[in-house]
């Protein structure tokens, strides 16, 4: 087999194959093998007609188009791999050439990775926030377990802001009851929003017993976006009734024995949330520095797919919420032309981040080990809330294996991209992060080298085992 290849850019190729016959005849050979198993001859049993009879009964064309679908694929992924290309999508095959007992000759144009070069990354320096944990943000957790302990109790007044109400609805429009846009017996709280527009601000003021019609729009079935006349009624208003904060509350909600601990012990895991959160945008600020200092070409088919995945995620959140892309937009302060730049922006900056990080894995020789990748499914299970074992007999079944180890090669690649840099916080302190653990605290630095060290020697015990086997 001999085959060339030309750049069409820098993100597509196109091969030009040529197959001598000889390396044809064995899928000659089986398609033959096949059509005899599929036509009836009088005089020969079938699967023993002899070519010559197919090639009158059938044609000797429709042999060669059998065997040449049956050796395509091969030859091109052998003549990919010949001039070291790797693809991004299916190509588009057309055959050329055809010379009976000759030669095969076939074109394939294709999506392929674009060659990168990475520079040095060991000076790239980030600032990110200080991690504060505000008194605020300390009072909002112990209020909402508060809430939790919490007891709701019937009050002989109106509704006001924070009650809880059981209440039914009735949509209409042009006096005809809306199919579907009904409910009874709901508990709503008053001001938590999310709901119908208009809802809290009719139930500011009722009392058990009160009805109120207002104006308003669905935001779902076939009348969504449209006017519609909805009736609400109050059968039951309640106040909700909180446990003092004090150390006995302490030492019914939490293993701690005063408020005073409960409250720092709060304070310490909003901390290390806030930890996680600064080494995220520090990840991301490098990563962002590095894509600046790197010319990555982005092949517009993978762009465009991608594009088309976002917004289908998207969509289907909003769909799931309840709410149109409209009201989203209106909320978000976003024209559409500026939410669709905006997403084409992180669709681009997305593809290019992971083509620089698979290179950086590639040189670095990044492996995943069979540890790792369970600790990755199980963690992606948990993250769409479906169960591990589905969730990895889904991925095997459907050949994903191979993405999420690149997801996982990508991570390790960005880790050590970062563990290269100079991240300081606002207050011009160094980040640590090569010490952070998963829960946002900062490990002993000797217990990570001997983490790192223990991860090494198992990886290359794996490895020997392997190639002893």
């Amino acid at each position: 087999m001999k085959s060339a290849v030309e750049t069409v850019s820098p993100t597509r190729a196109k091969l030009t194959v040529e197959v001598p016959f000889e390396e044809l005849k064995p899928s000659l050979d089986k398609a033959y093998k096949t059509i005899a198993q599929q036509i009836n001859v009088p005089g020969f049993r079938r699967g023993k007609v002899p070519p010559m009879v197919i090639d009158r009964q059938v044609g000797r064309g429709a042999v060669l188009e059998q065997a040449i679908n049956d050796v395509l694929p091969q030859k091109y992924m052998e003549a990919m791999q010949e001039h070291d290309l790797q693809p991004l999508a299916q190509p588009e095959i057309e055959v050329t050439r055809i010379d009976d007992n000759e030669a095969l000759e076939f074109t394939a144009e294709v999506d392929v990775k674009p060659e990168i070069t990475i520079p040095d990354y060991s000076g790239l320096s980030a600032e990110v926030d200080d991690v504060e944990v505000a008194d605020d943000d300390v009072q909002e957790q112990v209020e909402a377990l508060r809430e939790r302990f919490g007891s709701l109790v019937d009050v002989e007044r109106p509704a006001a802001d924070g009650d809880f109400v059981v209440i039914d609805l009735v949509a209409t429009q042009d006096g005809e009851p809306v199919e579907g846009a009904e409910v009874s017996g709901m508990n709503y709280r008053v001001g938590r929003g999310g709901m119908l527009e208009g809802l809290d601000e009719a139930l500011a003021g009722m009392s058990a017993g009160d009805d109120k019609t207002f104006t308003s729009q669905l935001v779902g079935g076939d009348l969504v976006g449209q006017d519609v006349e909805v009736q609400v009624r109050v059968s039951q208003v309640q106040a909700q009734e909180l446990p003092e904060y004090d150390d006995e509350f302490a030492q019914l909600a939490s293993e701690f024995d005063t408020a005073d601990e409960l409250t720092e012990d709060i304070r310490t895991r909003l901390g290390n949330g806030k930890r996680l959160e600064q080494a995220a945008a520090a990840r991301d600020a490098i990563l962002e520095k590095l894509l600046e200092l790197v010319e990555v070409p982005l092949p517009e088919t993978v762009v465009a797919d991608e594009l088309t995945e976002r917004r289908r995620n998207i969509e289907q959140q909003l769909a799931y919420a309840g709410m149109p892309l409209e009201k989203y937009l209106e909320d978000e302060g976003q024209t559409l032309e500026e939410f669709e730049a905006d997403l084409e922006r992180r669709v681009r900056d997305s593809v290019a981040a992971q083509f620089v990080l698979d290179e950086i894995a590639g040189s670095l020789e990044l492996g995943v080990d069979q540890n790792e990748l369970t600790e990755h499914m199980v963690r992606r299970a948990q993250q769409s809330g479906e169960d591990p074992q589905e969730f990895a007999n889904h991925m095997f079944e459907h050949n994903h294996i191979p993405e999420l180890v690149g997801e996982i090669r990508r991570g390790k690649a960005l880790a050590r991209l970062v563990e290269g840099a100079t991240v300081t916080d606002a207050s011009g302190n160094v980040v640590d992060l090569k010490n952070l653990r998963p829960d946002g605290t900062i490990g002993d630095p000797a217990e990570t080298e001997a983490a790192a060290e223990a991860a090494t020697d198992e990886a290359e015990g794996a490895e020997t085992a392997t190639d002893e086997g």
